[in-house]
């Protein structure tokens, strides 16, 4: 899964840091710090964070898992 903020976008709500603490940040004046590939067990509170954003400057996308060598 690969998270992607739109820093453009991002008003620094913080609403992501309330639905998904373990993922996103704010530091210092209004800088938003995220994890940008978040373990899979933690999907469900960034869709939460996805879903919180007034601004919907949160997605997130999954990232195919790479093939396997059947040699």
């Amino acid at each position: 899964m690969r998270v992607v903020v739109d820093l453009n976008r991002c008003q620094a709500y913080a609403q992501c840091c309330f639905a998904a603490p373990d993922s996103f940040a704010i530091h210092g004046l209004e800088v938003l710090v995220y994890d940008p590939a978040p373990p899979p067990e933690r999907r469900r509170e960034i869709e939460r964070a996805v879903q919180a954003c007034p601004v919907r400057a949160i997605r997130f996308e999954a990232v195919p898992e790479a093939p396997r060598d059947r040699g």
